[in-house]
């Protein structure tokens, strides 16, 4: 509080006391927002026209040409000014003995250049005269009470403006005089508080019955009473002699007991003012005159109720009344004088405190004027670094506590970390943890402060949580904590209860070593997971606890179910991994993985094929090292059993390849034999001199292999051995399917020293007696061709000689009688004209001759086109100088490709025509000629 310039006020006692009751009836009024209108009434109304220099001066108004008027003849006793509303109520009394009259003063309206004067009414509703003590209006215009030294309490219910709408009746009547009214609103209910000298009650005035409540058995004076703000819940107050006391309207409140006679009770911006006499205090004062030592001193007291402490406390002589107008406290005394506090601004005040270390006091005050948070913390961080300076350290890390989320924890942790106080550090990175603001680092501070404190308890109920919504810190910050630690059982129980399977898995195998908790808990993950681990551990599962793997791989590859005990939804049946990429797995398991491959395939036969690869590929080594006979030619029929499953026909030549490095000359055969490589099977039997089954081959595969009979007439022509039987056996078959010259024979048989001319000598008896068979048939169709051609060039001759009768009767066409117009041709067919036109292709052509005359004129332009050939390639291979490239490119185009012949079925042959055999002939000669 600050002191204003002091005002000089007339000494007429009259004048003071108005002027002191005036502003105490604004007290809890519009100060601050008055309009100077309503000020400049309010100083016309107690004092004369004119006002002394001083006090304008001191006001800093400005009030010359201030208009006033005559609210009453007598005197102005009461006056009451609402909040709400420019309307001014007033008790006075306009003649010497007659009851005081009650008006309302309209203070926006004129009548005359004065207030506008709504309603008079007399303040006593009866006939006993009686003095009016006390005046309160509600802010909605309905309600106003007034008060009597008599005791009693009238009530003006309905519109107090009018009198048309308004009700005057007795509320109360008592034997003591009424020192204080106060209206209290709460929702829809309307409180009248009544305090006399003796006792404090209160009616419900928005009723019918106005039912009352006694609250107390004790009083106070007159303005000893105040009605408090919404900060203290607008609560009664009633200033007694012992006490001070806080009424709800159907309960007594607290009290505090403030010593002294209390004179003056005001309540001004959350703070209580308090005027007592107490001759036994008389603190110094800056307040107090030089010459006032032998007058009556009073004490006026300031109380902040909220955080409890005694704003301001001075000594006044003969104090008139405290007002609260224009944002400031005003107190008035007997001397003539003004004495303004204003209220020092939050920032000042708490300076103030800090300087005397009133944190406590400080915070408090902040909070009951709404500082903000950034504020707020800012004060618990100056009232942590006193406590921490005076080495109250757990007092300290309390306020810096509090300051958790405005000020930075590297700040707090810092000097705890320098003073070495643990337990401080702890209970700090608790908290910050518990409001979710701490991060990585902090957890591992935390969690290194748990293990180097030793305290498994407070580290289990940091991390024992009880669900995923309370967790505070980085999960796997602190399971990487507590395993460098060695606190394994807590990290696996964070990494279980978190769902981080990997911690969980690294931490059992290799920390732990508990292979078989790690198996198990793998058996419980969902599939997707299951797989992911089992991929990345299963070599040391495999190396440790093979079987209980190769189980669990089992399940994982055909259709995985999580076990029971999981936690995860059960998937949907079908789910299973990819059994080849588990294969790697088994690399020094091989009874293991032979169990598991046997598996897969029985189990389920589209397995990957890399499966199938593998065991077969086992069987063979298992084959190639067993010694016993009897498993050896068990583990044989394994390995040709899986080879004619068909599940290598699309990697024939790995299977090949796999039977070739272990030697499994059955499965190569058989792979051979499937994949159509009768060549190789040849030379297999001729390497190992199997003269049976080379002979068996040619047998087997020689019609689609004509070329083996040859291979095997030259093998058997080049042993030295008697290879009669063989050679004859041979031959016989080249001799009935004419696969080779016999000049070729002879020279192929030429080579082998044993072979004499009794071995081709039933050979070329055959093939001479055929040769002379088909030259004699020669000869004897070109005879006929001959023939053939005579007759036909007679026939042409008689063509361009002499005419050609058409005798045909019938169309060649529709076999029905001929009309004309018709069509003849020289070959003898005669047609409809209109069948020839639907029919022929040309009208030069007949349409029955021309397929047949087409066919000859292909032969002979092939023969022509042939043997164009036959000289350009001769022609060009002797001017080259790369013969073997002339040769490529006509292989490349196709030149020696062997020729299909398709001929016609054996009965079409029969009853062929001559052209069509001489076709044939034609292109049995140009085959022989390639």
């Amino acid at each position: 509080m600050v002191l204003l310039p002091r005002l000089h006020l007339p000494q007429d006692p009259l004048l003071l006391s108005s002027f002191a009751f005036l502003l105490a009836s604004l007290s809890a009024t519009q100060a601050e927002g008055a309009s100077s209108l309503e000020i400049s009434f309010l100083w016309s109304c107690l004092f004369p026209p004119r006002i002394p220099e001083e006090i304008q001066l001191g006001w800093n108004l400005s009030v010359r040409g201030l208009t006033g008027f005559q609210a009453y003849k007598l005197r102005v006793t009461h006056l009451y000014q609402l909040k709400q509303h420019n309307i001014l109520a007033s008790v006075g009394e306009d003649e010497e003995g007659i009851n005081p009259l009650v008006k309302i003063w309209n203070l926006e309206k004129r009548d005359g250049g004065n207030p506008l004067c709504t309603r008079i009414f007399p303040a006593i509703p009866g006939t006993e005269p009686t003095v009016v003590s006390c005046l309160t209006v509600h802010e909605n215009l309905n309600f106003m009470a007034i008060g009597f030294t008599d005791g009693s309490v009238t009530l003006n219910k309905g519109d107090i403006t009018r009198d048309r709408h308004s009700k005057t009746q007795i509320l109360h009547k008592g034997n003591y005089p009424v020192t204080g009214l106060a209206f209290r609103q709460a929702g829809k209910t309307t409180h009248l508080f009544v305090v006399t000298t003796e006792n404090v009650q209160s009616y419900i005035v928005s009723g019918k019955d106005y039912p009352r409540v006694e609250l107390d058995t004790h009083g106070c004076g007159l303005r000893c009473s105040a009605l408090s703000d919404p900060s203290q819940d607008l609560q009664f107050i009633v200033a007694g002699d012992e006490c001070v006391y806080l009424y709800q309207p159907d309960e007594r409140g607290p009290c505090f007991a403030f010593e002294g006679h209390k004179l003056i009770a005001h309540w001004f911006r959350g703070y209580l003012v308090i005027v007592s006499r107490d001759r036994k205090v008389s603190p110094k004062s800056e307040f107090t005159s030089r010459d006032s030592q032998s007058s009556d001193k009073q004490i006026l007291n300031i109380y902040d109720l909220c955080n409890k402490f005694i704003a301001y406390s001075a000594v006044f002589e003969d104090v008139v009344d405290v007002l609260a107008e224009w944002g400031s406290l005003y107190v008035l005394t007997r001397d003539g004088r003004v004495h303004a506090l204003q209220e020092k601004d939050t920032q000042t005040k708490l300076e103030m405190l800090f300087k005397k270390n009133l944190f406590e006091m400080a915070i408090n005050l902040a909070k009951s004027q709404h500082l903000d948070s950034d504020g707020l913390a800012q004060i618990f961080m100056q009232y942590g670094d006193h406590l921490y300076s005076k080495g109250n350290h757990d007092g300290a890390v309390q306020q810096y506590i509090r300051t958790i989320g405005k000020l930075e924890p590297s700040y707090v942790i810092r000097k705890f970390l320098d003073a070495q106080r643990i337990h401080n550090l702890t209970a700090y990175l608790q908290t910050l943890h518990r409001q979710s603001l701490a991060n990585a680092d902090h957890t591992t501070l935390l969690l290194n402060c748990y293990t180097k404190l030793k305290d498994s308890s407070k580290l289990e109920e940091f991390i024992k949580t009880k669900s995923e919504s309370e967790v505070h810190f980085d999960v796997e910050t602190a399971i990487k904590v507590l395993r460098q630690a060695g606190y394994y059982s807590h990290a696996l129980y964070l990494a279980e209860n978190h769902a981080h399977h990997e911690w969980y898995l690294k931490i059992q195998l290799e920390d732990i070593k508990n292979y078989q908790e790690a198996l198990r808990y793998i058996g419980k993950l969902p599939f997707e997971q299951a797989e992911s681990n089992m991929k990345r551990y299963g070599k040391i599962l495999m190396h440790h606890i093979p079987e209980q793997t190769t189980q669990l791989l089992k399940g994982l590859c055909t259709d995985y179910q999580p076990s029971l005990e999981g936690r995860g939804d059960r998937e949907a049946p079908g789910c299973r991994a990819n059994s080849e990429e588990f294969i790697p797995i088994f690399a020094n398991n091989p009874r293991e993985l032979k169990a598991f491959l046997e598996h897969m395939s029985e189990v389920q036969p589209d397995s990957p094929q890399g499966i199938y690869d593998t065991l077969l590929e086992l069987r063979l080594q298992n084959w190639a090292h067993e010694k016993d006979p009897q498993v050896k030619e068990k583990l044989h029929a394994e390995a040709i059993s899986l080879l004619k499953s068909g599940r290598f026909c699309d990697v024939f030549d790995k299977a090949l390849v796999l039977c070739q490095m272990h030697d499994f000359q059955d499965g190569v055969l058989y792979l051979y034999e499937q994949g159509k490589l009768f060549q190789q099977i040849m030379h297999y039997h001729m390497q190992h001199e199997q003269y049976r089954q080379v002979i068996a081959v040619c047998e087997r595969h020689g019609e689609q292999e004509p070329s083996l009979w040859e291979q095997a007439l030259s093998y058997f022509a080049r042993k030295e051995e008697d290879c009669k039987e063989y050679v004859a056996a041979v031959l016989k078959h080249i001799e009935s399917k004419n696969l080779m010259p016999p000049l070729l024979v002879v020279q192929t048989l030429a080579h082998n020293s044993t072979a004499t001319l009794s071995v081709i000598r039933d050979y070329l008896v055959q093939k001479l007696q055929k040769q002379s068979q088909q030259i004699a048939q020669d000869e004897l169709r070109v005879r006929r061709y001959r023939e053939e051609t005579t007759r036909i060039r007679q026939e042409i001759q008689e063509l361009k000689a002499s005419p050609k009768i058409f005798q045909k009767t019938k169309c060649s066409i529709c076999n029905s009688a001929l009309e004309l117009p018709s069509v003849h041709f020289l070959c003898g067919h005669s047609f409809h004209q209109h069948c020839f036109e639907s029919y022929s292709e040309s009208d030069a052509d007949c349409p029955t001759c021309l397929p047949e005359n087409r066919k000859v004129m292909d032969m002979i332009r092939a023969q022509e086109q042939k043997r164009d050939l036959h000289d350009q390639f001769q022609h060009q291979l002797k001017c080259s100088n790369d013969s073997f490239s002339v040769i490529a490119d006509y292989f490349g185009r196709g030149v020696f490709n062997k020729l299909t012949l398709l001929t016609d079925p054996p009965t079409a042959r029969l009853t062929a025509s001559l052209e069509a055999g001489l076709q044939r002939d034609l292109l049995m000669h140009s085959r022989r000629g390639t």
